[in-house]
């Protein structure tokens, strides 16, 4: 599916904004984590997009939340490999992902969060003066961003063989590249 058809799909279920940059930054995120492994961009991306498609129409319930959005998308016909990631990265079920997409997902959704945190703090609020020291910091500090989930974020290391800085590295880049888009 070309990537405006993605882009009304998302908008047409999601209406907050903050929502769908968010949406904006897993998409940046998992298109960079895939160009790195030499995986599937566009599927990684279509992911990365459509991740929390059902986050409205489950009102943020995590017993709901992506088994609506899973399962929308497997009645659209998208791939069964998108379908498990999206399904699997809501820790709240308790599912373990498998594959290495369903993995990147699972970790990069919460490092988006600490990102723009981070760069909220800053006084130019711009992600382009965040460096990867600085989210080093600030994951370190508990009562920063406590909705990133640090736990979920370091398990880069075991499921993607990536260090945490590393993947921080990877992902900031990502969200740089598309700092207009996301109004940073």
């Amino acid at each position: 599916m070309e990537r405006e058809k993605l882009l009304k799909l998302l908008k047409e279920n999601l209406k907050n904004p903050n929502l769908i940059k968010h949406s904006l930054a897993v998409e940046a995120g998992m298109r960079a984590l895939a160009r790195y492994f030499g995986e599937d961009e566009e599927k990684w991306a279509i992911a990365g997009l459509l991740h929390d498609i059902d986050y409205e129409k489950t009102k943020g319930d995590s017993n709901l939340h992506s088994k609506v959005g899973s399962q929308i998308l497997k009645e659209m016909g998208f791939d069964q490999e998108i379908c498990e990631a999206i399904l699997t990265h809501n820790e709240a079920h308790g599912i373990l992902p498998l594959t290495k997409m369903a993995k990147a997902l699972f970790c990069l959704d919460p490092l988006t969060g600490l990102i723009v945190a981070a760069t909220l703090v800053l006084p130019s609020k711009k992600l382009k003066d965040l460096k990867v020291e600085n989210v080093l910091n600030r994951f370190k500090e508990k009562s920063f961003a406590k909705g990133a989930n640090r736990e979920i974020i370091k398990k880069c290391e075991e499921y993607l063989g990536l260090s945490l800085e590393k993947f921080v590295e990877i992902v900031l880049g990502a969200m740089q590249e598309i700092s207009d888009q996301l109004g940073l």
